[in-house]
C-alpha cells in the first residue's frame, strides 16, 4: 500500500491491490473519533469531483475510492455486479481498521449503498440516498436524458459537458456558469470500458424487494429539478424504508455539489456529528 496527503479536503490517498486491480482510495479521520462516511459516488466519477462535499464536512471522518474502471482504479477485464464493487469497499474499510460506518451514495453509488447495507447491516449505522432510486425498476428519466447519460463524452469534452450540463443535471447548472465552470474542472476521464461496466452492474438490480428490511436510520435526498432520478423515485424509498425520510432539495440532480454548504448542517444533524 502506498498513501499521500492531497490538498482536497484533508484526504490521506492510498492504494490496494484487489482481485489484480490497483484501486485508489481516500480517507480523514474524524475529529471526534465518530464514526466516519462511507461515500459511493456517481458513475464515471472519480474522487476529485467530492471535493466540494468533502470540504463542507470539515470535521467528518470520510472515506472514498475510485471505482475500478474510474479515476486512478484500474478497470477490470470482465463486468463486476454492484456485490462485488460493495465487497470491495468492505475491504478498505478493513485496511483503515474500520468496524462501523454511516454510508452516503450519490446516483449510481445510491444503488451501490443499497446493496452494501444489505450485506454489511452490522457495518452500517447510518444510510444516506442522495438522488439515487432503487434500481431498473423506477420511474426513469426521459429517453433524451438517458441517451445523454449513456456516453462517457461528458466526462472527456468540456464543451460538450457545458452544452448538456442544464439539460442532463437540472437546477443551478442550467444558469449558473460559475458552478457548471467548477464542475466542469472537476471531472476526470473515467476508463471507457470502466464506464461501461458500471452501466451493466445494476442491469436487472432492483432493491423494491428487500428495502423493508432495512432498517438502518435513513436520510433519503432528493432534487425538486432532477431529470435524471425524477422525484417520485425519493419518495418511493421513503415510504419503503421503514425508517427513512425524505427531504427535498431546491436544485437538481448535482444538489451535493452545487448546494455543499448549505446541506452540511443537515447531514451533521442527521448523523450526530459534532462540529464543535
Amino acid at each position: 500500500m502506498t498513501a499521500t496527503t492531497t490538498d482536497f479536503g484533508g484526504l490521506t490517498v492510498g492504494s490496494l491491490r484487489h482481485r489484480g486491480l490497483e484501486v485508489r482510495y481516500g480517507h480523514r479521520p474524524s475529529r471526534d473519533g465518530a464514526a466516519p462516511l462511507l461515500i459511493f459516488n456517481g458513475i464515471g466519477a472519480s474522487m476529485e469531483l467530492l471535493v466540494p462535499f468533502i470540504e463542507a464536512l470539515p470535521y467528518m471522518g470520510v472515506v472514498t475510492f475510485d471505482v475500478p474502471g474510474t479515476g486512478s482504479s484500474e478497470a477490470p477485464l470482465l463486468p463486476w455486479r454492484l456485490k462485488s464493487h460493495a465487497r470491495l469497499a468492505s475491504v478498505i474499510l478493513r485496511r483503515l481498521d474500520m468496524d462501523r460506518v454511516n454510508v452516503l451514495g450519490v446516483s449510481w453509488g445510491g444503488a451501490l449503498a443499497q446493496e452494501f447495507v444489505r450485506r454489511y447491516p452490522d457495518s452500517t449505522s447510518r444510510l444516506i440516498l442522495a438522488a439515487t432510486s432503487p434500481g431498473q425498476i423506477m420511474v426513469p428519466a426521459h429517453p433524451r436524458v438517458l441517451l445523454k447519460m449513456a456516453h462517457v463524452r461528458r466526462y472527456s469534452d468540456p464543451g460538450y459537458m457545458v452544452s448538456i450540463a442544464g439539460e442532463i443535471y437540472g437546477g443551478t447548472l442550467r444558469t449558473d456558469r460559475a458552478s457548471l465552470a467548477r464542475h466542469t474542472a472537476g471531472l476526470r476521464r473515467p476508463n471507457e470500458r470502466g464506464y461501461y461496466y458500471q452501466m451493466l452492474a445494476g442491469l436487472g438490480w432492483s432493491s423494491l424487494c428487500w428495502l423493508r428490511k432495512l432498517h438502518h436510520p435513513t436520510l433519503v435526498m432528493q432534487g425538486s429539478d432532477d431529470p435524471i432520478i425524477p422525484n417520485i423515485n425519493g419518495k418511493i424509498l421513503a415510504r419503503l424504508l421503514p425508517n427513512a425520510r425524505l427531504i427535498t432539495v431546491d436544485c437538481g440532480h448535482l444538489f451535493l455539489l452545487t448546494r455543499s454548504r448549505q446541506l452540511a448542517p443537515v447531514i451533521n444533524e442527521f448523523l450526530g456529528a459534532n462540529v464543535s
